[in-house]
């Protein structure tokens, strides 16, 4: 089950991972109340389970409340890529210094678990994979060893960032993994992990995938379903 990215957003907090307010909106009025909540500068984001929401015009900046309920009201009903927005997600801006990339997800050909990271965030992994290779780690992770600060700070060194981001993102990462086994994930990524210019480390926009095979063991994943889209 792919999950939008306000959920996932909701999923990264519960498992303490750093990320900025936000709200998720049906109308253009609940996008109004939600950046009044939050307050200054916000992003309205369209919800939807496919990439190319800002090339396609459904991430928009707003300066205020009122802006915001605008800029909701012309990214909802938006068709992208043949998928209708019926929500948007309001999220608290942020003063962007560096974008890098962190995934971890099941290695279906070699029957194990990967971990990809890499300084080149803020764009398709693939662009990054083809164009700048030198830029992505790629690591295998032993499930019966898991992710320790140890090997946290090895990956976060083979993805090449800064020296001074180090040990944030090796936090973020071991944060990460504790989420990806406990929800019985098959991908988690965090692109862009955002590095602000207070330099701090925030998951800005997350993508999760979590194992229909595991939905015994989690109850509480049944609200996580897009009744919208589920074939009956």
């Amino acid at each position: 089950m792919d999950l939008f990215e306000y959920q996932a957003r909701d999923l990264f907090e519960s498992h303490q991972i750093p990320v900025l307010a936000g709200a998720v909106a049906s109308t253009p009025e609940e996008a109004e109340a939600a950046a009044n909540r939050i307050g200054g500068k916000v992003v309205v984001k369209a919800q939807v389970k496919i990439g190319g929401r800002g090339k396609a015009g459904g991430v928009k900046l707003a300066e205020n409340a009122i802006d915001a309920k605008e800029k909701a009201n012309a990214i909802l009903g938006m068709d992208i890529k043949g998928h209708i927005v019926k929500k948007v997600m309001i999220a608290q801006a942020a003063p962007i210094d560096s974008e890098y990339y962190l995934a971890i997800l099941l290695d279906r050909a070699n029957r194990n678990f990967l971990v990809m990271a890499s300084v080149a965030g803020g764009m398709e992994i693939e662009e990054v994979a083809h164009k700048t290779p030198d830029k992505l780690a790629r690591v295998s992770i032993d499930p019966n060893n898991g992710i320790d600060k140890k090997r946290a700070i090895e990956i976060a060194k083979a993805g090449q960032f800064p020296s001074e981001v180090i040990d944030q993102v090796a936090e973020v990462l071991i944060k990460l993994w504790d989420a990806f086994v406990k929800e019985d994930a098959t991908l988690m990524e965090i692109n862009p992990l955002v590095k602000t210019s207070d330099g701090k480390i925030i998951a800005l926009d997350g993508k999760v995938t979590l194992d229909d095979n595991s939905n015994f063991r989690h109850p509480e994943h049944e609200k996580l379903t897009d009744q919208t889209s589920t074939n009956p």
